[in-house]
């Protein structure tokens, strides 16, 4: 290359070498500014945060607590409504159960006195029966017993039939019965 192209080419080299380092400069100066306020920031910022983070935080939990109600309030009023519907069937429930307890036990004392009074009047019945059987079979037994007796002298003493007529062999040495000493006894067999 010629020396005289050379000299406009480093001219403009150096020109634009200049442009370059003024602009380094200028960059260099605007990012030593930038990081003095960054670092101001930076030693700021801890303080904003937690300013802002109380304020956040002191509204916070009202605002949570006010989403949480809200988001429990219909549920919880759905949940009373059916404990008091539940309530009020059960006392109902409780109600008829009882009325009906109450009758059972009415029915079961009309029974008790029923069973009672039936068992009272067969107890008596039975009584009553039982007291004319045995006066009725004691008067039985006692005309059996003459008949018995009777039966046993009758087959232990010494008689025959005579012409349609009872003959018997007579003790006239035994002992004499009666009124007047007109029975003897039987000789026996």
């Amino acid at each position: 290359m010629h020396p005289e192209a050379l000299a406009p080419l480093i001219s403009k080299t150096t020109t634009l070498v200049e442009q370059f380092e003024e602009r380094c400069g200028a960059i260099e100066q605007e990012l030593h500014s930038l990081t003095q306020s960054l670092h101001t920031l930076a030693q700021q910022l801890p303080a904003v945060i937690k300013q802002s983070a109380d304020g956040s935080l002191q509204t916070l939990p009202l605002q949570v607590l006010d989403r949480v109600r809200e988001g429990l309030q219909h549920p919880v009023d759905d949940y009373q409504q059916r404990l008091r519907t539940a309530s009020v069937e059960i006392k109902q429930g409780t109600h008829a159960l009882t009325q009906q307890l109450q009758d059972l036990q009415r029915t079961h004392q009309l029974l008790i006195w029923k069973v009672l009074g039936v068992t009272a009047g067969c107890l008596a019945l039975l009584l009553a029966g039982a007291i004319w059987l045995s006066a009725h079979y004691a008067s039985v037994i006692r005309d059996n017993r003459l008949s018995a007796d009777m039966m046993r002298a009758y087959n232990g003493a010494d008689v025959m039939l005579c012409d349609g007529r009872l003959c018997a062999s007579v003790d006239a040495k035994g002992k004499h019965y009666g009124n007047m000493g007109e029975y003897l006894p039987i000789k026996e067999r």
